[in-house]
């Protein structure tokens, strides 16, 4: 079975430290820091992992509470929402300045969550020669954990601290079994995925408008199909990220996200009568980076002006746009009239198949034998690359782990070279294929 990815929002007044404790949980610097409060305005989102626990760690805007101004009312509105939302809060207060009187408002916004908050006392430097951090105690929220950000101090307590309470979080596991293939449906607001979870369901199942935006949170509905459950998970439109302005908008963006990780295979929806845009490619981006078979289904086919070369010509451009499409299949359809809409079910099928699909470790070694006879390993320094060793790790997606003595040093160009190869004699339509390099002497 699949897990559900837990969201745990990080919230707390002003100038706490949001934004640094949230860039040290992910690694990377993705929040903008400053010592100016209020900085951080709009939402944002990423996924993060800890002792092989994957989350997602929603940043939000400090919140004031009681105040009038527009903008700080549009920030709460916007944390408050990343409260409903999240399975855990972490309540991050400054240990420097004390208990503060919006440290005990935002308490009492958070009294009703308290089973889903932890207390994270920021700033605190000089622990453990410091037990300042004892005297947030008094805002009810449990104990205080004390943490310095910008050092990394604390840090592995806290998450140790998060993960133990997924453990707590019900449902942890999506319904469903081998026999079970969970189908996220993106694209663009308006794209028609709703009416083609309808048409394939025969029903109205989900409400349909002309009006962009109509669906805000992710719906399933289940279909028996030749032996398996297809679980279609119907999702929000997913629009640029500068055009993601309402908080409501913004987490259904978050919402999808969260399916797309969950899901076995993304049907993504374009609507033929704009083409294939730069969104539409960076949606489908996401899907392959997370992993997902793609379906690329051009919709409202029966709108454009079209000769018997108009869809060739436009997957010959969108490959050259964009090369994994060249292993994306892509159907041409119209979820109004139904043109090819029951074919989604059978490339379902067939891209899960595929994403699933492992080789012989001995196959695999053969093929590689075959590519380096075909085109000799490169030199590095003078010395020449060999592959001594190759497996497939994985499935779902298929991961390949080749053993070889430079592993650092490949270029890009014979990994490209490789992964064609591999595509060339098996395929794996649809499905994202990942290429691990290790050392001949170290263990996978």
């Amino acid at each position: 079975m699949s897990q559900r990815i837990p969201v745990v929002a990080v919230v707390g007044r002003p100038n706490v430290g949001k934004s640094t404790l949230f860039n040290r949980f992910l690694g990377e610097r993705l929040a903008i820091v400053d010592d100016r409060p209020g900085v951080t305005r709009d939402r944002h989102f990423a996924r993060a992992d800890w002792a092989g626990h994957v989350f997602f760690v929603v940043d939000t805007g400090g919140i004031v509470e009681g105040s009038d101004e527009p903008m700080d009312r549009q920030i709460r509105e916007q944390a408050l929402a990343a409260v409903a939302e999240a399975d855990l809060i972490l309540f991050i207060v400054d240990a420097k300045d004390g208990v503060h009187p919006l440290d005990q408002a935002i308490a009492e916004i958070l009294r009703k969550e308290a089973d889903r908050v932890i207390l994270v006392a920021n700033k605190s430097d000089r622990f453990p020669h410091d037990d300042a951090f004892l005297d947030f105690w008094s805002l009810g929220m449990g104990e205080p954990l004390p943490m310095a950000a910008n050092t990394g101090a604390g840090s592995g307590n806290v998450l140790d601290r998060v993960v133990e309470r997924f453990a707590d979080l019900v449902p942890r596991e999506l319904p469903g079994d081998d026999s079970t293939i969970r189908v996220a449906v993106i694209g663009k607001p308006n794209s028609g995925k709703s009416s083609l979870v309808n048409r394939l369901f025969g029903e109205e199942r989900m409400v349909v408008s002309e009006i962009p935006g109509t669906t805000r949170d992710a719906v399933d509905s289940t279909m028996h199909y030749h032996g398996k459950d297809l679980v279609f998970v119907d999702t929000a439109g997913l629009r640029r990220q500068a055009k993601v302005k309402d908080s409501l908008e913004y987490y259904s963006a978050l919402r999808t996200a969260r399916v797309i990780r969950e899901a076995d295979v993304a049907l993504l929806l374009a609507d033929a009568s704009e083409g294939i845009t730069v969104q539409d490619l960076k949606i489908a981006d996401q899907a392959w980076e997370a992993g997902c078979s793609v379906i690329l289904v051009v919709n409202k086919w029966d709108l454009v002006e079209k000769d018997h070369k108009t869809a060739q010509t436009m997957e010959k451009e969108l490959v050259a746009r964009a090369p994994q499409f060249r292993w994306i299949p892509t159907l041409f359809a119209s979820a109004l009239t139904g043109l090819r809409a029951r074919k989604t079910l059978d490339l379902i099928l067939e891209v899960n198949e595929e994403r699933n699909r492992r080789i012989p470790t001995h196959e695999v070694n053969e093929v590689m034998e075959e590519l380096m006879r075909r085109q000799s390993t490169p030199h590095v320094r003078g010395r020449q690359v060999k592959f001594r060793y190759s497996t497939q790790a994985s499935t779902a997606p298929p991961e390949f782990v080749l053993f070889c003595n430079l592993p650092g040093d490949v270029p890009e160009n014979y990994i490209r070279f490789i992964h064609n190869g591999f595509r060339e004699r098996w395929g794996f339509k649809g499905a994202p294929l990942r290429i691990r390099l290790r050392r001949s002497n170290q263990p996978s």
